[in-house]
């Protein structure tokens, strides 16, 4: 089996850094340390990283070229990143 880095491959580990970041250094937002919801908000960054993951498998069932699937990715990825700004 051919193992393929796709911009979705990094965006996981990402969220598995930063979950596991959360885990031992806990939450903070603006300065303010969050006591009690540090291994929730970890929890939740582990579970982006699980969805993005099999969101990564499904795009690579559809597109077998590597360059398609960068494509494809790269262009999901700034479609929720608008769509967030939008919503924002």
């Amino acid at each position: 089996m051919k193992f393929r880095f796709t911009p979705l491959n990094f965006f996981t580990a990402f969220l598995v850094a930063v979950a596991a970041y959360v885990f031992i250094y806990g939450a903070g937002i603006a300065g303010r340390p969050l006591e009690h919801w540090g291994g929730t908000i970890g929890w939740i960054f582990l579970l982006f990283a699980f969805v993005v993951f099999v969101i990564d498998i499904m795009f690579r069932n559809f597109f077998i070229e590597t360059k398609k699937i960068w494509m494809v990715e790269t262009f999901f990825i700034v479609l929720v990143i608008i769509i967030f700004l939008l919503v924002k």
